[in-house]
């Protein structure tokens, strides 16, 4: 199975280690900003998230998301900064993270949707996940996003 040796932890933000502050924004900055180009990456959101992280048996930080507060950036909580470190990519660890996501909203928001704003090329990832389309196609730091809604469990 795959992500099976990964050790999956979380925490809020004023939980979160010196050395996994560092690791997640080193990951985030390898994907986000130096392959995907530049943007504001530290949004002000972080310190009012459930940060979620994959590791390998030696440490690596090798996945990543967040969950965003409802309130926050959405009225219903939100999965964003969905990522996984480019030697972990097409191990199913993907899969893997956001099965993670998605099974701690429907733990800590029990009854609500969640709402993301998805990069467009991955909307059958996420339909796989039971998000679905809410917005058409718009730019988001000069990359195509969607919106998508998973109703409540």
């Amino acid at each position: 199975m795959p992500g099976a040796d990964i050790r999956w932890s979380h925490a809020r933000f004023e939980q979160l280690s010196l050395q996994q502050l560092y690791a997640l924004l080193q990951l985030r900055a390898e994907v986000f900003i130096l392959e995907q180009g530049p943007y504001q990456d530290l949004d002000g959101l972080d310190q009012h998230s459930l940060h979620v992280m994959g590791h390998s048996p030696d440490g690596r930080m090798l996945a990543y998301l967040r969950i965003v507060d409802a309130g926050h950036k959405y009225e219903e909580p939100s999965i964003g900064r969905v990522v996984c470190a480019k030697a972990a990519r097409g191990t199913g660890l993907g899969r893997a993270l956001v099965r993670q996501g998605v099974a701690l909203c429907d733990l800590l928001y029990p009854g609500q949707a969640n709402r993301i704003s998805a990069q467009a090329h991955l909307r059958a990832f996420y339909q796989g996940f039971g998000f679905e389309p809410c917005s058409e196609v718009y730019s988001e730091d000069n990359i195509p996003h969607i919106k998508m809604l998973r109703p409540a469990a």
